[in-house]
C-alpha cells in the first residue's frame, strides 16, 4: 500500500486474532506500531512474536476504562513520538438469546464495543488535532452492524453504534484532514470466535459457511488485515466517512 513506511500506528485490541495480524501488516507495510490488549501476557507474547519485523511495542489495559485508555495513548504517543493512524480494534462478544441477556452482560459488551471505541477514539482524536498533521481513524465494527442476528442483540446494537459514531467523526474530523472509516467484517476464523463455536454444534461452522457464504468459508484475519491498510493508506485518500464490508458474501444473502 502506498504512503504507510514510517507512519506512526496504535492498534487497539493487537495482542491477538485480527489485531495481532494488522501488526504483522502494518509492520510488513514499513510502518511502527504500538498495540494495546486486554492480557498483559498476551500483549508480552504478541510484541516479542513480531519484534523481528519492525518496531513495535505494546501495553496492556482495558478499554473500557478511561484510565486504561489515557495510559495507552500516552505510552503509544511516547514509544512512537506521535500517532498517525489509529486501528480501533478492541472488542468482545458472546452468543445469548435476548430474552436472557442480563443488564450486566449488556452493559459489558457496550462498555467495550461502543464506550471503548469511543473513548479510544475520542482521545486519539484530540492528539491528532493538536498535533496538527492530519491521521486516520479506523473503526471495528462488523456485518452484525449492518443486519440482525439472533442471539446476539447486545453485539449488533454496539456495532450498529460504531457505524453512526464513524460517520459522525468523519462528518466533524474531515475539517482536520483525519480520515474516519469503519471496517465491517463477517464471519472470520479467530480466538474469540473459535470460543464462541465451541459449545454449539459440532458442524456448526461447516453449516455457516456452507449456508450462509457465498465464497464457501469463514474469512482469515489477515483478509481484514488488509482492509485496515488499505483504509489507512494513501490509496484510500478520498475514502471517508463510510465502511468497507468483508464478508465473503454474507451480506448478499437474502
Amino acid at each position: 500500500m502506498r504512503g504507510l513506511t514510517g507512519k506512526r500506528v496504535l492498534i487497539s485490541g493487537g495482542s491477538s486474532g485480527i489485531g495481532a495480524a494488522t501488526a504483522r501488516r502494518f509492520l510488513q507495510e514499513g510502518s511502527r506500531v504500538f498495540v494495546g490488549g486486554l492480557d498483559a501476557d498476551e500483549v508480552e507474547r504478541t510484541v516479542a512474536e513480531l519484534a523481528p519485523l519492525g518496531e513495535i511495542g505494546g501495553l496492556a489495559g482495558d478499554v473500557a476504562t478511561e484510565a486504561d485508555v489515557n495510559r495507552l495513548v500516552e505510552a503509544a504517543v511516547t514509544a512512537l513520538g506521535g500517532l498517525d493512524v489509529l486501528v480501533n480494534n478492541a472488542g468482545t462478544a458472546w452468543r445469548e438469546p435476548f430474552l436472557d441477556i442480563t443488564r450486566r452482560h449488556w452493559d459489558r459488551i457496550m462498555a467495550v464495543n461502543l464506550g471503548g471505541m469511543f473513548q479510544v477514539a475520542q482521545t486519539v482524536a484530540r492528539h491528532l488535532v493538536a498535533q496538527g498533521t492530519g491521521g486516520v481513524v479506523v473503526n471495528m465494527s462488523s456485518t452484525n452492524g449492518i443486519g440482525g442476528e439472533a442471539d446476539y442483540a447486545h453485539y449488533n446494537a454496539s456495532k450498529g453504534g460504531v457505524l453512526l459514531l464513524t460517520r459522525t467523526m468523519a462528518v466533524e474530523l474531515g475539517r482536520y484532514g483525519i480520515r474516519v472509516n469503519a471496517l465491517c467484517p463477517g464471519y472470520i476464523q479467530t480466538p474469540l470466535n473459535a470460543e464462541i463455536s465451541a459449545g454449539l454444534a459440532d458442524d456448526f461452522v461447516s453449516a455457516y459457511e456452507r449456508d450462509h457464504i457465498p465464497l464457501g468459508r469463514a474469512g482469515l484475519p489477515e483478509e481484514v488485515a488488509a482492509g485496515y491498510a488499505f483504509l489507512a493508506s494513501d490509496d484510500a485518500a478520498f475514502v471517508h466517512g463510510t465502511e468497507l464490508v468483508i464478508d465473503g458474501g454474507q451480506l448478499a444473502i437474502m
